[in-house]
């Protein structure tokens, strides 16, 4: 959530900002004008409020005579405080309204555009090459006997899969890779729950704009998180944290669920895009100052997750127009997946600043008592199932056996993975 005060104090800067992001100037100036009203409102009800309390000095004080009189006075001056109490909330209902429809800023050097515009900053690892037919995921993991489409469809319709065998030590062996990166860079290993209040997700921006995404238990009033970020971002709400204890990093691991909607059609029939997969989540709560550097820090460690399992890939600086609403800047990390001839995006990082903070009331106490608001920031450290595609298609060899990144081979046991049939 944007900041109301730095909004009134310069409001063309966030008029100007907002534009990018495909707000109007008109929405600016409406929360403007009943941030306006609403202000002048209360300073009418602090004043009458005010006059109420001198009243009852005046009733405590008059003779017999004088106080029915006074007392009809005050009952007079109580009711207009009420009625104008309530119209307060109301302009501070629609206040809260507009500004959760609001994006966060983005960061001046986010490139123009939308989903193609994505500018490439750096490449890593090296790109695979072939001197046989590569075959794609579903077909290497079929032969190798580690996973089950059809199955699953039997069981739970479109978008899921068996994992089977070595493809669960597979999964085991990357959680454990990752977590083990993440760790000796501070971030604290968590298992969070995987169902939310709708507080946490509203928190961290994935409500109201991203309901459509997000499974709702309706019995429980309670959302299935589609990523860690959810449940870790809220885990601090309301809190007053100590600058000592920042920066305070966490790696969450869980599984996460999303309904996909909107993208029927597209990336059916593997592990790309299904509505269950797990995965290991970054978190930071940091310092305002050192947040884009906490950014760059979060996108390195990626890298370097990555390019141990032996993949190439490219990271892409997000354009405005992709951005996720919490975000003020986002890299992705795409990886090239032999099977589809092109980059695929496996992990993406995301500045927040102070936007899920604000929503969360997460602050922390300055040396001169005050408190300020801090800013969080989020990074995927593994989704299993796209790395699982990315390692099949990027380590297979002419006989359909996938060799195994030294890695995970110390932790799984095995050189490779071997056709069963």
């Amino acid at each position: 959530m944007i900041d109301i005060k730095a909004l009134r104090a310069n409001p063309e800067m966030y008029k100007t900002g907002l534009a990018r992001r495909g707000v109007g100037s008109e929405v600016i100036d409406q929360l403007l004008a009943n941030d306006e009203q609403r202000r002048e409102l209360m300073t009418k009800e602090q004043t009458l409020r005010a006059e109420s309390s001198a009243f009852s000095k005046r009733i405590g004080k008059a003779s017999p005579e004088e106080r029915p009189a006074l007392i009809e006075q005050n009952r007079a001056l109580s009711d207009q405080v009420e009625a104008l109490k309530a119209q307060v909330a109301a302009f501070e209902a629609t206040q809260q309204d507009i500004l959760a429809t609001l994006p966060n800023l983005a960061h001046p050097d986010v490139p123009d555009g939308g989903e193609d515009d994505a500018v490439q900053l750096f490449t890593f690892g090296t790109k695979p090459a072939f001197d046989f037919d590569v075959k794609d995921h579903v077909e290497l993991g079929t032969a190798l006997g580690i996973l089950d489409i059809e199955r699953a469809v039997k069981v739970a319709g479109s978008r899921f899969a068996f994992l089977l065998g070595d493809a669960v030590w597979l999964e085991f062996a990357l959680v454990g890779h990752a977590m083990s990166v993440i760790e000796s860079y501070g971030h604290k290993p968590a298992i969070p729950p995987v169902l939310s209040r709708a507080e946490s997700l509203f928190g961290s921006g994935f409500l109201p704009g991203g309901r459509e995404q997000i499974y709702h238990i309706n019995d429980d009033d309670l959302y299935l998180v589609g990523t860690a970020e959810a449940p870790l971002a809220g885990m601090f709400a309301d809190e007053i944290l100590n600058p000592e204890d920042l920066p305070l990093r966490m790696g969450g691991f869980s599984t996460c669920f999303r309904r996909e909607a909107g993208t029927y059609g597209k990336d059916m029939g593997g592990l790309f895009r299904v509505h269950q997969f797990d995965k290991v989540e970054m978190f930071s709560w940091v310092l305002p100052e050192d947040s884009w550097d906490e950014h760059v820090r979060l996108r390195d460690i990626q890298v370097e997750i990555l390019e141990g399992l032996g993949l190439h890939g490219q990271v892409v600086d997000i354009a405005v127009g992709d951005l996720g609403d919490p975000a003020a800047r986002k890299y992705d990390l795409e990886c090239w997946l032999p099977g589809q001839n092109r980059y695929r995006e496996l992990t993406s990082t995301s500045n927040c600043t102070d936007y899920q903070a604000r929503r969360l009331g997460i602050r922390y106490r300055k040396e001169d008592g005050s408190t300020e608001i801090l800013h969080t920031l989020n990074g995927t450290a593994c989704a299993v199932g796209r790395t699982i595609i990315a390692i099949l298609e990027t380590h297979q060899r002419a006989d359909g056996t996938v060799v195994l990144p030294d890695a995970l081979a110390a932790r799984m046991g095995k050189e490779a993975l071997v056709p069963t049939t």
